[in-house]
């Protein structure tokens, strides 16, 4: 996991040769959202008329799938290991948004063998639906795999709530991927905050700490309110952006989702599937 990877990864680049933003979605510690985040951002997206593929990166304990009421057959160990293309184990999600279930067990893609990188690469490398952004759902905390994810991503939105437990966590998460792999900058939103000046607090709090210590660029995607209708879409199986499109919190995921299509395309240059899943699985294994 420490070996010399230049910058951020300049982007995937898809068979139609449209560079892809890849987003990782982080939070430093679980119990903040980050799943419903990764999920309502990316359906709010898809409404925007941007093909988005979801991809569950919690290789223990994902649960894109049980979030949306969606049974996969096969996951990404499966694609992996040869058992089936990723076409095969992408699963067709509301609003036509594609979802890449996530891995069962506790095998970590950095464990993975040379084959298995060499299978990972071709399978992404194989791709031919249409992509405009891959959001990529980490796990919780600071694993080997969401700093792998997050390097490995254009940007990272790190979620956080107004919580001292949520703020400690997402700065040492921002920390390590600052201090030892060189991540220059995190988006951070607010996340089941109270009110919009509740949710600047929380990004200004976080800003504040790392500009004293860390050289790493905090900027300020937007918040999500507490909202009651958040949580029975959860109960109903559905995001909450389609399921109850007038509440409050699926205005502020088509906010979110308004500000990322507003981010500067990646450029093409070195875009290549092969060299973002080479950073994916922070190898440097050449297909």
């Amino acid at each position: 996991m420490h070996d010399h990877v230049p910058g951020q990864a300049a982007g995937l680049v898809n068979e139609a040769s449209r560079p892809v933003r890849v987003i990782a979605v982080a939070s430093g510690k679980g119990g903040v959202g980050k799943t419903n985040v990764s999920v309502n951002l990316a359906l709010a997206l898809q409404l925007a008329e941007q093909q988005v593929m979801l991809l569950d990166a919690d290789l223990g304990m994902g649960n894109v799938d049980v979030l949306l009421g969606l049974q996969p057959q096969f996951n990404l160990m499966h694609v992996v290991n040869g058992r089936c293309t990723l076409d095969e184990a992408i699963l067709d999600g509301p609003l036509g948004l594609s979802i890449v279930p996530a891995a069962s067990g506790k095998q970590r893609m950095a464990d993975l063998a040379h084959a298995e990188h060499v299978g990972l690469v071709n399978a992404f490398s194989s791709l031919t639906r249409p992509l405009d952004t891959l959001i990529i759902d980490t796990a919780a905390g600071i694993s080997d795999s969401v700093v792998t994810f997050s390097r490995a991503a254009q940007e990272v939105l790190v979620v956080a709530t107004n919580e001292p437990a949520s703020l400690t966590d997402a700065y040492a998460l921002i920390k390590v991927l600052s201090r030892d792999y060189h991540v220059p900058r995190v988006f951070l939103v607010a996340n089941m905050v109270k009110s919009a000046p509740e949710g600047f607090d929380v990004y200004e709090s976080l800003k504040r700490v790392a500009a004293r210590f860390l050289e790493v660029k905090v900027d300020y995607l937007g918040y999500v309110p507490q909202d009651d209708y958040l949580r029975r879409a959860v109960q109903r199986q559905r995001g909450v952006v389609e399921a109850y499109p007038g509440a409050p919190a699926s205005a502020a995921f088509r906010d979110l989702a308004a500000k990322v299509m507003r981010w500067p395309l990646p450029e093409g240059a070195r875009g290549d599937t092969e060299f973002f899943v080479e950073r994916l699985v922070g190898s440097g294994v050449a297909a």
